[in-house]
């Protein structure tokens, strides 16, 4: 029962944030910019978070020392929203968040590369996989399919939250509470969306009814829930089958961009798709694959 939670709080974290396009596409059809959009998003989140942690009587307490770590996050934390959201303009929302869903193969680079965390030959393949990916989403027939610039702009966006993720497991913050912690990475978000906005005009008001609706949405179902679903999917079911299952969230966002904004779905985004895919859970169960041989390995020899 545990297990079959932990699998449907997973897949709830991975659909809910591909759920991003929809809340977002009609806000940019409307005029309103990224901005301001994240601006919104990242202030009702925080309110919403007031609300689940008073009802929990969770503590917001911490020690002085956390507050540069939380600015730290909430930069990095912002940067990766922002590219994402400006990589909309340039590409289908589909093919952007496939792109930004290629994060965990930039935090095995950064774990190998700054933190020399050993290199398996899985985590090689699944990094030459991605980069198949991407250039299978990027270039048709030798023409440039995406706009090279989009696709660095998404790149830069999963290189954003991976830094994020190797912060939070490397930092002082690393054992605290999940809903505290992502409460005041928000808290510095809404501000720095709020300063952002003053260099452009300043934060937009809300357009109409509908907007106000696909705000609060964009708040609460891929922001507020897709954090609490995931902190119970890893309870019930560990970090590394939770973040199988993040699959998910690009497969939703493809589906949100052909059924709801006719964008276009052909066999190269497929395949595409799938590599980045394949690469991604490759890197998740390296250790796991890398433990089977060793074992299998073992019983050969043991056999002769």
């Amino acid at each position: 029962m545990s297990n079959f939670k932990g699998f449907a709080y997973g897949l709830v974290t991975s659909v809910t944030f591909g759920l991003i396009p929809l809340f977002t596409l009609p806000l940019m059809a409307e005029g309103m910019r990224f901005d301001s959009i994240l601006f919104y998003r990242f202030l009702f989140a925080t309110f919403a978070l007031i609300g689940v942690m008073m009802v929990e009587k969770q503590s917001f307490h911490v020690d002085k020392r956390d507050i540069p770590v939380f600015i730290l996050l909430g930069g990095l934390y912002t940067i990766s929203a922002m590219f994402l959201f400006w990589g909309y303009s340039f590409m289908a929302a589909g093919i952007a968040t496939t792109l930004h869903f290629t994060y965990p193969v930039f935090v095995a680079i950064i774990m190998m590369t700054a933190f020399r965390e050993k290199t398996s030959w899985i985590t090689v393949v699944a990094i030459l996989l991605a980069v198949l990916g991407v250039a299978r989403l990027s270039i048709d027939g030798g023409k440039l399919f995406v706009d090279p610039i989009g696709v660095m702009i998404v790149l830069f966006s999963a290189v954003g939250y991976a830094l994020y993720i190797v912060t939070v497991n490397k930092s002082r913050v690393h054992d605290m509470n999940g809903r505290k912690l992502t409460f005041y990475v928000f808290i510095v978000s809404t501000c720095l969306f709020f300063f952002k906005a003053q260099t452009n005009g300043g934060v937009q008001s809300i357009p109409d009814g509908q907007s106000w609706i696909n705000l609060i949405l964009l708040a609460v179902v891929p922001t507020v829930i897709s954090n609490i679903t995931l902190v119970q999917a890893v309870h019930n079911i560990g970090s590394t089958l939770t973040a199988v299952l993040g699959a998910m969230e690009p497969v939703t966002a493809v589906c949100v961009g052909v059924l709801v904004f006719g964008e276009p779905f052909t066999s190269q985004i497929a395949t595409g798709i799938l590599l980045i895919i394949v690469a991604v859970t490759l890197i998740i169960l390296s250790k796991y694959i890398q433990k089977s041989l060793r074992t299998i390995k073992h019983k050969l020899l043991m056999h002769h």
